[in-house]
């Protein structure tokens, strides 16, 4: 069993990172355009991409093994995990309800605590974990805003090329030539900012451990560096600003604290790398790319 010393405080954070030459977070119902916010040109990528990555992160350092298993996962079916729930807590009988709105039975909180103390995901984050075999629901200490660019994005398309066809038919349709058009959208450069809070009071109702904790901050300061690909060119984690409380409550508004973080463009013209802007914490340069201030 994993040591776990209980998460005792409440914290509040600011991330940037930035991209450039990539799409960093595609809109399906958009043609994978970059997501931007339609009344300011500001770039957006949602709440649950970053996750995603986190996610990737300790699946990939941990093995996927217990209790830092993965619940949401790709090519996962998750009702499973909720059999391997009930087959763990010696409740096996019970999946063999009729009644799948009520399977599970008196059993449900004993099932959830099992998904939250073997999957990292779970019991940071939360999950909805009812649907056919009932492990209740989790809300996870852990939640994030959507991502938002500090200034305006130009989304560009590019023409592409293959000198390959899939198919005889278009081959012969080609008459031998086998190109392959297609479109590819990157914006130049953008700098985001994310918020993010972390509850001690839900934590104590997950499980969720300062050894949790501090594996998310590692998540969070690496997790870019082992999600490259063709179309998210260069991504990089620039500042980690770590709002520390005394208390579970915490001592102060988290709004308040965020908006003693800013940004200065120093740059002249359109920005297209990191050093074309300034942090600042209190009106102070930001040396650190990771600083805890304890409120």
């Amino acid at each position: 069993m994993m040591n776990r010393t209980p998460l005792d405080r409440r914290y509040d954070f600011v991330m940037f990172f930035d991209v450039q030459d990539g799409n960093p977070n595609g809109d399906p119902d958009a043609g994978n355009l970059p997501r931007v916010d339609a009344e300011t040109g500001m770039g957006l990528i949602t709440d649950v991409c970053l996750k995603r990555k986190v996610r990737n992160y300790v699946h990939m350092i941990k093995n996927a093994e217990k209790p830092y298993d993965i619940y949401v996962k790709e090519k996962a079916v998750l009702i499973r995990m909720h059999e391997d729930a009930y087959k763990s807590i010696g409740a096996e009988e019970l999946l063999k309800s009729d009644d799948k709105k009520r399977k599970g039975g008196d059993k449900v909180d004993e099932a959830r605590k099992w998904m939250c103390d073997n999957y990292y995901d779970i019991r940071t984050f939360g999950a909805v974990m009812s649907l056919g075999v009932n492990c209740g629901q989790v809300r996870g200490p852990i939640q994030l805003t959507f991502s938002r660019s500090v200034d305006p994005v130009v989304a560009m398309e590019h023409s592409i090329t293959r000198m390959a066809v899939a198919t005889e038919a278009e081959a012969e349709k080609q008459g031998g030539d086998n190109r392959t058009m297609g479109r590819k959208f990157t914006i130049p450069y953008g700098l985001y900012r994310v918020h993010g809070f972390v509850s001690a009071h839900l934590a104590a109702q997950t499980g969720f451990s300062k050894e949790d904790l501090e594996l998310f901050w590692e998540a969070l300061q690496k997790m870019f560096d082992h999600d490259r690909s063709a179309a998210r060119g260069l991504m990089t984690m620039r500042s980690l600003i770590i709002f520390e409380h005394g208390t579970p409550l915490g001592n102060a508004n988290a709004t308040d604290l965020f908006e003693k973080v800013e940004h200065r463009k120093i740059a002249q013209g359109p920005a297209r790398k990191f050093s074309d802007y300034e942090l600042l914490y209190n009106g102070e340069p930001v040396k650190q790319a990771v600083m805890t201030i304890k409120v």
